[in-house]
């Protein structure tokens, strides 16, 4: 009871957060991260802690794939977090940006979203999401390396430096 405690209070925001980036309803995402801590105390076998978050993260990642599966449409994250203390033409700036940004996020393939938002978010080491994922070390580091590229031009092309003259830049 105390080991599942300890691992409850530890990973709980990650486990969170994970299924709230990858499914973008707060609702959907606490309903997640419950049913994942109820499968760790239902497990038959123990689960060694080095790979604990890895392991609850697969679980979050299954039921999202399932949920996803069962609703066949999209929920979009809300882009209108206010941001207090910013001028109005910097909150229109950094809501743009978002929006641009959290769309690309929400069009990529599940699997390129899972990727970047467990080493991105979670800091998760490359190996650990390699085994969640159940693909090739090469080819999390590619499928991160090729994400946070489309990630910075959408950022980039929401920016209000883009200046274009007469349909040039």
């Amino acid at each position: 009871m105390t080991d599942f405690q300890a691992i409850y209070e530890r990973y709980a925001q990650d486990v969170y957060r994970f299924a709230l980036y990858l499914c973008g309803d707060p609702t959907l995402a606490e309903d997640i991260a419950s049913e994942t801590f109820v499968r760790l105390w239902a497990a038959d076998e123990p689960v060694r802690m080095q790979t604990v978050k890895a392991y609850l993260f697969a679980i979050v990642r299954h039921l999202c794939i399932d949920q996803h599966r069962a609703r066949k449409r999209r929920v979009e994250i809300d882009p209108e977090l206010p941001e207090p203390g910013l001028s109005p033409e910097m909150r229109a700036h950094y809501k743009s940006e978002l929006r641009a940004v959290l769309q690309l996020l929400q069009d990529l393939p599940e699997v390129d979203r899972a990727a970047i938002l467990m080493r991105a978010q979670h800091g998760m080491p490359y190996e650990e999401i390699a085994r969640v994922l159940n693909v090739s070390v090469a080819a999390v580091k590619v499928k991160i390396h090729r994400t946070r590229l489309k990630l910075a031009a959408a950022r980039k092309y929401a920016s209000p430096d883009k200046q274009s003259v007469g349909g040039v830049q």
